[in-house]
């Protein structure tokens, strides 16, 4: 009876190695997620978004509250070294990676992030580069093992910087002015991004936008 007994259990387990695709891959629970952002927008450019797998402790903002100076560092200069650096600190995220490249109107861009038991929650977060303090962000989303999830993204403003719409405080082009802030009447919080008014050198036929600005596809690597 012994020997049946530790043989049937044998069986089970090469049974579930075959069939589940490993006994050994499923404890230990890493799994990688492509993450594709695509910039629907007609005019901005999307700087190389940060892709980040974290837990339900972790947030990059929350609406209302003033947004952390690495966040602000994104949305005012594409600049994504101190929010890099802030998340190799932090034990509530797993993995960031940051895109190669920014994503031009129409096109997309695809990176890939790991993700192990509570670490399966996806945030994202990319700047809208002809503007004050405007950025792209996905919050929060759950990785499902199974099939994969598409989600909306909105435009927000951090709230750091003026939205004067003048060329000497935005980088992007046709202005390229990194690095000069105008923070004189900034709200102070992160809110829903309103879009370009026209009120300064910015053209709102070519560079504003109706949410949402980008569409974000989260699929799990095989």
């Amino acid at each position: 009876m012994k020997r049946l007994t530790v043989g049937l259990a044998i069986a089970l387990i090469l049974a579930g190695t075959f069939l589940i695709g490993g006994m050994a891959q499923a404890k230990d629970g890493v799994s990688r997620y492509a993450v594709t952002i695509t910039n629907i927008t007609r005019g901005q450019i999307i700087s190389p978004p940060v892709v980040i797998s974290h837990n339900q402790k972790f947030q990059v903002f929350h609406l209302g509250n003033p947004a952390s100076p690495e966040l602000a560092a994104l949305a005012e200069d594409a600049d994504t070294v101190p929010l890099a650096a802030l998340l190799d600190g932090l034990d509530t995220v797993y993995d960031y990676h940051v895109a190669d490249g920014p994503i031009l109107p129409g096109m997309s861009v695809t990176v890939e992030v790991k993700g192990q038991g509570g670490f399966r929650i996806i945030s994202a977060a990319g700047m809208l580069v002809t503007t004050n303090d405007a950025f792209f962000a996905v919050r929060g989303v759950y990785a499902r093992p199974g099939a994969g999830v598409q989600v909306n993204a909105r435009a927000y403003d951090a709230g750091s910087e003026k939205n004067s719409e003048l060329c000497a405080f935005i980088p992007g082009p046709p202005c390229g002015n990194g690095g000069v802030r105008d923070t004189e009447g900034a709200e102070g919080y992160v809110y829903i991004h309103s879009g370009i008014h026209g009120h300064g050198d910015l053209e709102p036929a070519d560079l504003d936008w109706q949410n949402p600005v980008a569409i974000v596809n989260i699929q799990r690597v095989k």
